[in-house]
C-alpha cells in the first residue's frame, strides 16, 4: 500500500501499534500489515521453513499478491528448496522473490564454502543478512513468523517492533503456541516440511541445522555447540534492531 503522508519514526509507531493490536487476532495484525496506508510498503519475509506455511497461508488469504522475500543462502536443504516451490504453487502466491547472495562478495569471501565453519556470524551476514537488506529496500515494513515459544531472545516479543530508524517489523503470531500452529496447518490441510517428520523442526542452512532430540528445545538444532541462536537478520551487535546502509537507527 502507497504511503499517502509522512510516517512517524518506527518506535512511535510500534508502541502505538501495540497498545492498539493487543487483544486483535493474527489474521487482523497481518492484514493491518499488509493494507494500511499507515504502514507503508510492506513485504512478507518467509524462510518456508517447518511452520512458515501457516503465515504464507493467511497472506493468500489476504492478498496472494503481497511481495514474499525468500533467502535462498545457497546452502540450504535441498528439501526446503522443493518446498518453496510447492507452497507458492499450492497457495498460488503471485510475487514470491528468491533473493541469493551477491555472487562477487561469495567469490571474494567464502570460495570454498566453508565459511561457516570458521566463522558463523560471517557466514549469516555474507549470505542472508546482506542480501535481505537489498531486498528491503523500498519497504517500509516486513512481516516475520517468528513467536515467543520458540524461547531465547523470542521470549518477550511483541506484535510489532520498531526495526532500526527505518522499519516497522511485524510478528502477527507472537503470542501463538506450538498446538495453534499444528492446528492451523492440519485444519487447512497445508502441506508440511519434509523435514519436521525426520527430526527439524526448525530449519536453516543444511552445514549448520542437525536433529532434534525428543524433549530438547525447539531450535536446539540450530548452530548445535555454538554461542549462537540467531542468524542475525533480528539482531545489530546483539540487540533486537537493525539499521539500512547509510541510515542511523532512531
Amino acid at each position: 500500500m502507497p504511503l499517502e503522508a509522512p510516517l512517524a519514526p518506527p518506535v512511535e509507531r510500534a508502541a502505538e501499534l501495540n497498545r492498539r493490536f493487543a487483544h486483535h487476532a493474527a489474521t487482523e495484525v497481518l492484514a493491518h500489515a499488509l493494507h494500511d496506508p499507515e504502514m507503508g510498503n510492506a513485504a512478507l519475509v518467509s524462510s518456508f521453513g517447518a511452520e512458515a506455511v501457516v503465515l504464507l497461508h493467511m497472506a493468500s488469504v489476504i492478498d496472494r499478491t503481497t511481495p514474499v522475500l525468500f533467502v535462498d543462502t545457497e546452502m540450504l536443504f535441498p528439501e526446503t528448496l522443493e518446498y518453496q516451490r510447492e507452497v507458492a504453487r499450492h497457495l498460488r502466491l503471485t510475487d514470491v522473490r528468491v533473493i541469493r547472495p551477491d555472487r562477487e562478495a561469495v567469490f571474494r569471501n567464502d570460495p570454498g564454502s566453508n565459511l561457516h565453519r570458521r566463522d558463523p556470524d560471517a557466514c549469516c551476514q555474507l549470505r542472508k543478512t546482506a542480501p535481505l537488506d537489498g531486498a528491503l529496500a523500498g519497504f517500509d515494513a516486513w512481516v516475520t513468523g517468528r513467536k515467543r515459544y520458540h524461547g531465547g531472545r523470542r521470549a518477550a516479543l511483541d506484535l510489532f517492533e520498531a526495526d532500526g530508524g527505518t522499519w516497522i517489523k511485524v510478528n502477527p503470531l507472537a503470542h501463538w503456541s506450538t498446538s495453534d500452529v499444528q492446528d492451523y496447518i492440519g485444519n487447512n490441510r497445508l502441506p508440511r516440511h519434509p523435514l519436521v517428520a525426520r527430526g527439524y523442526p526448525s530449519l536453516g542452512c543444511l552445514p549448520c541445522t542437525t536433529r532434534v532430540a525428543p524433549g530438547e528445545d525447539l531450535r536446539a538444532g540450530r548452530w548445535r555447540g555454538r554461542d549462537k541462536d540467531e542468524c542475525g537478520i533480528h539482531f545489530v551487535e546483539g540487540r533486537m534492531v537493525r539499521k539500512a546502509p547509510g541510515r542511523k537507527p532512531a
